[in-house]
């Protein structure tokens, strides 16, 4: 069970600049997705203070975004590393589970990962993110290395913050409607 104080909160400024590209997306017509807020239950409360001390993550969530963009139903988790590779720890069961339903009801399903070693953002399919899972399941390898995310998924961030996800979208798309 994670804890408000915990590991769970890592990465928070980066789904912030998610965020603000999700809104510029949503001025400009060009998507509509929606930040899934993680339910808490609180452990501490300060009324005076109106702040919450302690809290765990009271149920599953699914994943961290959900929306559609240009008709396309999309549904993906940002996650951060400082390493060369992206452990499979930092992905659950029912998140997978998540993503292989959406699939299954032609939505994209994917995680947009911040590597900052490099300052590299890359979109990973779902497709690839399976495969690493189900081998991490067989006592394989236990993360994704950096080296196995698609430079055709590399997505760009520009000074103001912005996380321009856009197009390594429509590349994916692309890569799904030739199957």
């Amino acid at each position: 069970m994670g804890y408000w104080n915990s590991r769970g909160l890592r990465g928070s400024t980066f789904e912030e600049f998610i965020n603000f590209s999700i809104e510029l997306y949503r001025q400009k017509g060009l998507a509509t997705i929606q930040k899934i807020p993680t339910p808490i239950t609180p452990v501490q409360y300060d009324k005076a203070e109106r702040t919450i001390g302690l809290a765990y993550f009271g149920q599953k969530s699914t994943v961290d975004y959900i929306g559609a963009v240009q008709g396309v139903p999309v549904c993906f988790d940002a996650k951060e590393t400082s390493r060369k590779s992206l452990p499979i720890q930092n992905i659950h069961q029912h998140q997978i589970e998540f993503m292989k339903d959406f699939r299954a009801q032609n939505g994209l399903a994917f995680l947009i990962v911040r590597f900052t070693f490099c300052n590299e953002v890359y979109l990973l399919p779902f497709e690839a993110l399976e495969n690493f899972w189900d081998a991490a399941q067989k006592d394989g390898r236990k993360s994704v290395p950096y080296d196995a995310f698609d430079k055709k998924y590399m997505i760009k961030i520009n000074a103001g913050g912005q996380v321009h996800f856009l197009e390594a979208i429509s590349a994916y798309y692309s890569e799904i409607a030739k199957k």
